[in-house]
């Protein structure tokens, strides 16, 4: 459970210094392409949740994101997981709801500066880490649980 907050502290701190840097070399207009427009990188203050939904609930939001690393940390400290894509995405998710739960408490918005070539929404680190995390805990789900249920199951018969 420590490797997974250790590595949950590190993307939040890395979502941090990306956001420290875009607020000072984009803000307030400036927008930089790179590798052939593939990713643009613009600053950008979202003051709702994905795709700028849900405008100036930021009380609500943080309230939502606490509840989750809180809950994901009990669930860690009673089930004990063991298995490295359960805990990859735990640090994920973990990680970037830290970074935009920063922001949120301290800016009362989020700072978004990524914006894909075939994703138009603008997003930042933080986001994606929670979105990769999300995956992954999807993929363990459908397929990781029902083959470790199987084999204590197993395991249980014999």
């Amino acid at each position: 459970m420590i490797i997974v907050l250790i590595a949950a502290a590190l993307l939040a701190a890395a979502d941090q210094l990306f956001k420290i840097i875009v607020m000072n070399t984009l803000k307030p207009d400036k927008s930089v392409d790179i590798l052939g427009g593939l990713i643009n990188f613009q600053y950008l203050e979202n003051r709702g949740m994905a795709f700028g939904m849900l405008q100036n609930f930021r009380w609500i939001f943080i309230a939502f994101t606490l509840a989750i690393i809180a809950g994901t940390i009990v669930y860690m400290i009673k089930v004990k997981p063991k298995n490295k894509l359960l805990l990859t995405s735990l640090s994920l998710i973990i990680g970037g709801a830290v970074g935009n739960l920063i922001d949120r408490i301290f800016l009362g918005y989020v700072v978004d500066f990524i914006q894909l070539s075939f994703f138009s929404p603008v997003c930042n680190f933080a986001d994606y880490c929670v979105t990769i995390g999300t995956v992954l805990l999807l993929i363990y789900i459908i397929f990781v649980t029902e083959r470790e249920e199987k084999k204590q199951s197993e395991g249980d018969i014999q």
